[in-house]
């Protein structure tokens, strides 16, 4: 399980939870939401990024939705994270919500780091297509069992198989038939079944390929591990 920090004091706390389980993993970032925190907590995540049991930068990007951060402060600590991630040879993990120019804008001028996940994926096939092309991993997450969510189900079509993973994104965006409950990591396993029905394929290799995927972009000891 990967536990995700959004600014500085909830990386602190995702790099203590991972200390005390040896089956979790941290991410250290700075969440859109959170960007306009970057001159005063990024010194503090530089340091907290090398940490033991952090495998990844992130969440890093922009969301246009909510802009509870200015556009420029999204994209001034998104290029910082970019950066970072490659720094120190960790996967970036991506949010990107109504924002699909910038995010692939920022990422053409700053090179794409070498393990790069978009995060709960919400796109169609055709940003599907351009995530692929760059070389990036798309995540999928409850949405992909959603009734309205014919474009999320049609991009896991275009993504190979060697470029999927699934998460949960708890506690939000339990999937059907959990839907407005409280989600939880163990629904991973319905996800990954929703994913299964989409494309076509036995959930057990479902299973087995999103494991390896996530074991290896994550670089977790064991092959069990999800996001």
């Amino acid at each position: 399980m990967v536990v995700v920090g959004t600014d500085a004091s909830t990386s602190r706390e995702a790099i203590a939870l991972a200390a005390r389980h040896p089956d979790v993993r941290a991410t250290v970032g700075l969440h859109p939401h959170d960007a306009s925190k970057l001159d005063e907590e990024w010194p503090e995540l530089v340091a907290l990024a090398g940490s033991e049991g952090v495998v990844a930068i992130g969440e890093a990007g922009f969301d246009l939705h909510y802009r509870h951060s200015e556009p420029d402060a999204q994209e001034q600590a998104f290029r910082a994270q970019i950066r970072l991630a490659k720094q120190l040879d960790r996967a970036l993990v991506i949010h990107t919500r109504e924002a699909w120019p910038d995010t692939f804008r920022v990422l053409a001028d700053e090179g794409v780091p070498e393990r790069t996940v978009f995060h709960c994926f919400t796109g169609g096939p055709a940003e599907a297509s351009v995530c692929v092309e760059i070389g990036a991993h798309l995540s999928f997450s409850g949405i992909i069992s959603f009734k309205g969510a014919d474009d999320v189900r049609d991009a896991a079509r275009v993504t190979p198989l060697e470029r999927i993973l699934v998460e949960t994104d708890a506690p939000y965006l339990a999937p059907v038939p959990y839907r407005g409950r409280e989600n939880e990591p163990a629904l991973v396993v319905v996800v990954g079944a929703a994913l299964a029905q989409a494309l076509g394929r036995p959930i057990d290799e479902i299973a087995a390929r999103t494991s390896e995927n996530a074991a290896r972009v994550l670089e977790t000891p064991s092959a069990a591990a999800l996001p």
